[in-house]
Protein backbone atom coordinates (compact mmCIF):
# COMPACT_ATOMS: atom_id res chain seq x y z
CA UNK A 1 0.00 0.00 0.00
CA UNK A 2 1.25 3.27 -1.02
CA UNK A 3 1.49 5.49 2.49
CA UNK A 4 2.97 8.86 1.46
CA UNK A 5 1.32 10.03 -1.34
CA UNK A 6 2.74 13.33 -3.71
CA UNK A 7 -0.19 14.84 -5.44
CA UNK A 8 -0.08 17.17 -8.31
CA UNK A 9 -2.60 19.91 -8.39
CA UNK A 10 -3.22 22.66 -10.73
CA UNK A 11 -7.28 23.36 -11.10
CA UNK A 12 -8.13 21.10 -14.26
CA UNK A 13 -10.40 18.96 -14.10
CA UNK A 14 -7.36 16.43 -14.62
CA UNK A 15 -6.11 17.34 -11.75
CA UNK A 16 -9.20 17.20 -9.23
CA UNK A 17 -9.92 13.72 -10.53
CA UNK A 18 -6.28 12.70 -9.17
CA UNK A 19 -7.01 14.43 -6.09
CA UNK A 20 -10.55 12.42 -5.66
CA UNK A 21 -8.29 8.82 -6.51
CA UNK A 22 -5.04 10.26 -3.92
CA UNK A 23 -7.82 10.87 -1.36
CA UNK A 24 -9.37 7.29 -2.01
CA UNK A 25 -6.04 5.80 -1.74
CA UNK A 26 -4.46 7.17 1.00
CA UNK A 27 -7.75 6.72 3.26
CA UNK A 28 -7.94 3.06 2.09
CA UNK A 29 -3.97 3.00 3.29
CA UNK A 30 -3.97 5.04 6.47
CA UNK A 31 -1.82 7.19 4.48
CA UNK A 32 -1.25 11.08 3.80
CA UNK A 33 -1.50 13.75 0.89
CA UNK A 34 1.46 15.90 -0.14
CA UNK A 35 -0.38 18.62 -2.57
CA UNK A 36 2.15 20.45 -4.24
CA UNK A 37 1.39 23.28 -6.84
CA UNK A 38 3.72 25.83 -8.72
CA UNK A 39 3.34 29.23 -9.95
CA UNK A 40 2.87 30.08 -13.12
CA UNK A 41 5.61 32.03 -14.34
CA UNK A 42 4.29 34.81 -16.60
CA UNK A 43 6.30 34.66 -19.59
CA UNK A 44 8.75 37.64 -20.00
CA UNK A 45 6.97 38.34 -23.81
CA UNK A 46 4.02 39.50 -21.87
CA UNK A 47 5.82 42.07 -19.79
CA UNK A 48 6.93 43.58 -23.47
CA UNK A 49 4.45 46.30 -23.52
CA UNK A 50 3.45 46.69 -19.92
CA UNK A 51 5.42 48.92 -16.86
CA UNK A 52 6.55 47.41 -14.09
CA UNK A 53 4.30 47.41 -11.96
CA UNK A 54 1.53 46.05 -14.51
CA UNK A 55 4.14 42.96 -14.27
CA UNK A 56 3.95 42.64 -10.65
CA UNK A 57 0.28 42.37 -10.46
CA UNK A 58 0.51 39.75 -13.16
CA UNK A 59 3.09 37.91 -10.96
CA UNK A 60 0.75 38.17 -8.20
CA UNK A 61 -2.10 37.40 -9.84
CA UNK A 62 -0.43 34.36 -10.61
CA UNK A 63 0.70 33.64 -7.02
CA UNK A 64 -2.87 34.36 -5.75
CA UNK A 65 -4.26 31.59 -8.20
CA UNK A 66 -1.89 28.95 -7.03
CA UNK A 67 -2.69 29.78 -3.39
CA UNK A 68 -6.43 29.37 -4.65
CA UNK A 69 -5.97 26.02 -6.10
CA UNK A 70 -3.67 24.95 -2.81
CA UNK A 71 -6.52 26.33 -0.84
CA UNK A 72 -9.83 24.55 -2.79
CA UNK A 73 -7.66 21.59 -2.99
CA UNK A 74 -6.92 21.34 0.56
CA UNK A 75 -10.47 21.63 1.77
CA UNK A 76 -11.46 18.87 -0.40
CA UNK A 77 -9.26 16.61 2.31
CA UNK A 78 -11.16 15.06 4.90
CA UNK A 79 -10.19 16.13 8.10
CA UNK A 80 -8.89 13.52 9.84
CA UNK A 81 -6.50 12.71 6.88
CA UNK A 82 -3.53 13.47 7.19
CA UNK A 83 -2.17 16.23 4.25
CA UNK A 84 0.79 18.96 3.74
CA UNK A 85 -0.18 21.70 1.31
CA UNK A 86 3.66 22.85 -0.92
CA UNK A 87 4.04 25.88 -3.04
CA UNK A 88 6.68 26.55 -5.23
CA UNK A 89 7.90 29.72 -6.67
CA UNK A 90 9.98 27.22 -9.01
CA UNK A 91 9.24 25.48 -12.54
CA UNK A 92 7.11 22.10 -11.61
CA UNK A 93 9.45 20.00 -13.23
CA UNK A 94 11.75 21.09 -10.48
CA UNK A 95 9.51 21.54 -7.63
CA UNK A 96 8.47 17.92 -8.09
CA UNK A 97 11.82 16.51 -8.32
CA UNK A 98 13.22 18.11 -5.29
CA UNK A 99 10.18 17.49 -3.30
CA UNK A 100 10.62 13.62 -4.34
CA UNK A 101 13.89 13.64 -2.92
CA UNK A 102 12.63 15.47 0.66
CA UNK A 103 9.17 14.14 1.12
CA UNK A 104 9.96 10.11 1.20
CA UNK A 105 6.89 9.92 -0.98
CA UNK A 106 5.98 6.43 -2.41
CA UNK A 107 3.28 7.37 -5.17
CA UNK A 108 3.00 10.23 -7.20
CA UNK A 109 -0.41 10.63 -8.45
CA UNK A 110 -1.39 13.52 -11.37
CA UNK A 111 -3.36 14.39 -14.36
CA UNK A 112 -3.13 13.43 -17.17
CA UNK A 113 -3.53 17.01 -18.64
CA UNK A 114 -3.11 20.13 -16.49
CA UNK A 115 -3.89 23.65 -17.26
CA UNK A 116 -0.82 23.84 -19.33
CA UNK A 117 -2.05 23.06 -23.28
CA UNK A 118 0.10 25.94 -24.38
CA UNK A 119 2.97 24.97 -22.50
CA UNK A 120 2.91 21.26 -23.05
CA UNK A 121 3.11 21.67 -26.84
CA UNK A 122 6.10 23.70 -26.39
CA UNK A 123 7.83 22.40 -24.12
CA UNK A 124 6.64 18.51 -23.82
CA UNK A 125 4.00 17.37 -20.66
CA UNK A 126 4.25 17.52 -16.90
CA UNK A 127 3.39 14.23 -16.91
CA UNK A 128 5.71 12.79 -19.23
CA UNK A 129 8.61 14.29 -17.83
CA UNK A 130 7.35 13.02 -14.16
CA UNK A 131 6.87 9.64 -15.54
CA UNK A 132 10.40 9.62 -17.31
CA UNK A 133 12.03 11.04 -14.01
CA UNK A 134 10.20 9.55 -11.05
CA UNK A 135 12.32 7.51 -8.75
CA UNK A 136 8.68 5.76 -7.37
CA UNK A 137 5.58 4.74 -9.43
CA UNK A 138 3.41 7.25 -10.60
CA UNK A 139 -0.41 6.90 -11.00
CA UNK A 140 -1.83 9.25 -14.40
CA UNK A 141 -5.62 9.82 -13.95
CA UNK A 142 -7.66 10.42 -16.68
CA UNK A 143 -11.07 11.96 -16.09
CA UNK A 144 -12.65 8.79 -18.31
CA UNK A 145 -11.76 6.84 -14.81
CA UNK A 146 -8.67 4.94 -16.66
CA UNK A 147 -6.08 4.57 -14.44
CA UNK A 148 -2.15 3.54 -15.73
CA UNK A 149 0.17 2.71 -12.56
CA UNK A 150 3.84 2.95 -14.47
CA UNK A 151 6.51 1.79 -12.01
CA UNK A 152 9.80 3.62 -13.03
CA UNK A 153 12.00 1.65 -15.21
CA UNK A 154 9.92 -0.70 -16.19
CA UNK A 155 9.16 -0.01 -19.81
CA UNK A 156 5.67 -0.50 -20.90
CA UNK A 157 4.82 -2.82 -18.39
CA UNK A 158 1.49 -0.60 -17.26
CA UNK A 159 -1.08 -2.21 -14.92
CA UNK A 160 -3.95 -1.22 -14.03
CA UNK A 161 -4.72 -0.02 -11.09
Amino acid sequence: MFRNLLVLVDGSPHASQALTDAIELAEQSNGRLTLLTSVTRVPTLAFANTDAITAQTLSNDAESYAKQILCDARDRVPADLPVTTLLSREPIRKAVLGELERGAHDLVVMGSRGHGAVASALVGSVSHFVLQHSPVPVLIVHLDKEHELVRPGSGSGRTRA
